[in-house]
């Protein structure tokens, strides 16, 4: 790394410049990259994947040339636009650097507009919204969809000390986005008003914003002030974008509004989010070591659930959003090791069966066995594997009630009279059978039997009117809806 010399444009008088060697990619060969010398090696190779080409690339000098259809428009705008980059508050999509106007877009880094008093500049995020779309609108004169984007929730969340799980950050994360929403539409009913509108007026919720952080509140309510009634000129303005080479410019560590999953970086030192986790709570490092050492965590947890919810926060106020992050399924619940239940035996059909329960500590239903003993080996193990993979789903959360919904008035040999139970004397199956006695012990109700014209069959809609024997076949029939489950009587 060296420091270069020479003039710098206004909006970098007083940035250090250096020299890095760096590759846009892992197997690419080195560059010269110049480019402020505290952002490093990572935002140098960010910045040559964004300029392209073979040669060496200048961070003042790419931006620059891309402003410069800006610069002859409103040389105030460019001059605010340098300034935020120097200041890693915000850049121009990737698209954009290149001189490619497919996809216009922005990026404004959360943490970035952090004031050296540790609050939130949001009249300055709100400025940085407006002039994002008037610079594409004079980059990308003939788009109608602009992709105006926020990054890095998570790592603003940190330096605030707000547990990204907590109802304050998913407020923080709403109010964000809606001021967005509100400051990109006051800039395009602004150029509406000149150029003409293209788009309807932006929806005002009707709810008061919460002051989560000082001076938000006010913000939205200005911009939307300003934006309502007002027709739009582009058709879209905000959006969620996944992160690229510009984020990793800007410094962003957690793309949009992800949480931190881990407190690491790839070089296994603590990320900047962590460190300002640390400060924030006032959490000294021995204190944290400590806690590490004693098998705890100096980090709130965070779950995929708590993703989900911020991702429904912020969605009602994005143009575009990626998909919903679908959460994890829940863990497994292990039954004690010694636990209750009742066997009980029946006969269906003349079939004998022996229906076992193992039960959680509260009462609930964890597991069952289903066993027969005149049946051939074949469906004796599909029937075990059956009981095997039910009790799976019950331990990981999948409520009795729709297995009974499910598996009752299945039709199919051996099936008939009942006896040895009083809570079920006709089955149409033994599956039928298995999951109305589980209906009358645990959900404490009487599922109505079946009249034999109206039973199921398993199989693609077949029917018949008598039981069938196993492996005979069903005799071709209407493709019928399944019937829904009927409740004769139990207990609230």
């Amino acid at each position: 790394m060296r420091t270069p010399r020479g003039p710098h444009p206004k909006p970098w008088h007083g940035t250090r410049l250096a020299v890095f060697e760096a590759a846009a990619e892992p197997d690419a060969p080195l560059r010269r990259a110049t480019l402020p010398a505290a952002w490093g090696e990572g935002a140098a190779a960010a910045l040559l994947a964004l300029v392209g080409g073979d040669g060496p690339a200048d961070l003042v000098r790419a931006m620059t040339t891309l402003l410069r259809p800006v610069e002859a428009a409103d040389p105030q705008l460019a001059e605010r636009l340098h300034t935020r980059v120097a200041a890693r508050r915000a850049a121009p999509s990737a698209w954009l650097w290149r001189g490619e106007a497919a996809s216009p877009g922005y990026v404004l880094a959360l943490p970035g507009f952090v004031e050296p008093c540790g609050e939130f500049d949001a009249a300055g995020f709100a400025a940085a919204a407006e002039d994002a779309v008037r610079a594409l609108a004079v980059l990308a004169p003939e788009a109608e969809r602009l992709a105006v984007s926020m990054s890095d929730l998570a790592g603003l969340l940190a330096i605030l000390g707000i547990d990204y799980a907590s109802p304050a950050a998913r407020r923080l994360g709403a109010g964000l986005a809606r001021l967005l929403a509100a400051s990109t539409a006051a800039a395009s009913a602004d150029l509406a008003a000149a150029e003409g509108a293209r788009a309807p007026a932006l929806a005002v919720p009707s709810a008061m914003p919460e002051d989560v952080v000082p001076g938000l509140a006010d913000a939205v309510l200005a911009a939307e002030g300003r934006a309502a009634g007002r027709p739009r000129r582009h058709a879209c303005l905000t959006s969620i974008t996944p992160p690229g080479p510009v984020e990793a410019l800007l410094g962003v560590e957690t793309g949009g509004v992800a949480p931190a999953f881990s407190p690491l970086d790839d070089t296994g030192g603590l990320t900047r989010t962590a460190r300002a986790w640390l400060v924030a709570c006032a959490i000294a490092p021995e204190t944290a070591l400590a806690q590490v050492l004693a098998g705890q965590s100096p980090f709130p947890p965070v779950s995929e659930a708590a993703h989900a919810a911020m991702h429904d926060s912020v969605a009602p106020f994005m143009d575009a959003m990626p998909a919903r992050p679908a959460a994890s399924p829940p863990p497994r619940e292990s039954l004690p090791a010694r636990r209750s239940g009742y066997t009980q035996r029946s006969t269906v059909g003349g079939h004998k069966l022996y229906l076992r329960t193992g039960e959680y500590a509260d009462g609930r239903l964890g597991e069952i066995f289903i066993g027969l003993h005149k049946e051939g080996a074949a469906f004796r193990g599909l029937m075990d594997n059956f009981a095997v993979a039910v009790s799976l789903g019950l331990q990981h959360g999948v409520p009795l009630q729709d297995f009974v919904e499910a598996f009752t008035f299945t039709r199919f040999g051996p099936a008939g009279e009942v006896e040895g139970d009083s809570a079920v004397d006709h089955a149409t199956s033994l599956l039928d059978y298995v999951f109305r006695n589980l209906a009358a012990n645990y959900l404490g109700v009487a599922v109505a039997a079946a009249e034999p014209e109206e039973a199921d069959t398993v199989g693609e809609g077949a029917r018949d009117r008598a039981p069938l024997l196993p492996l005979a076949l069903p005799t071709a029939g209407p493709r019928q809806r399944r019937r829904q489950l009927r409740i004769v009587g139990g207990d609230s």
